[in-house]
């Protein structure tokens, strides 16, 4: 009885020794992959709200990014465009490159608003608007 307890033990410890022998196959495998995947990728945020005259947000105003001046010859830029949510909030990824945009937003029944944004490099930058009422001369 005492023979086929040491032949257990002994099957036990070989089997722990391939398990091992396999963990450390994959831990370097997948460390390998693991340093050949691209990290996360960096971006500059141009982020904002739009509010009314009054102070209150505005939801569902056209938003549109667009590079400008010398940043427009850039192949790599190009124009975005993006909805306010119902907060008046949005939001534009681009390259964390220096680079000059020019962004414009118009709402029905408001008049339209542009502002120049420069990024510098990996940073958020906040815009507001606060669009003003429509004129009803025509």
């Amino acid at each position: 009885m005492k023979a086929s307890t040491t032949m257990t033990t002994k099957r036990r410890a070989g089997g722990s020794a391939i398990a091992s022998l396999l963990l450390i196959g994959w831990l370097g495998s997948h460390a390998t992959a693991s340093a050949a995947a691209p990290g996360p990728q960096s971006y500059a945020l141009i982020a904002g709200t739009v509010f009314r005259d009054s102070g209150l947000s505005l939801a569902g105003a056209q938003l549109v990014l667009e590079p400008a001046g010398d940043s427009a010859r850039n192949r790599k830029l190009k124009k975005m465009q993006a909805l306010s949510d119902a907060r008046g909030e949005f939001a534009f990824r681009v390259p964390p490159e220096p680079a000059d945009y020019r962004l414009v937003v118009q709402a029905p029944g408001y008049q339209r608003a542009e502002k120049q944004v420069r990024v510098s490099g990996e940073e958020r930058i906040d815009v507001f608007f606060r669009l003003q009422p429509a004129s009803n001369n025509k």
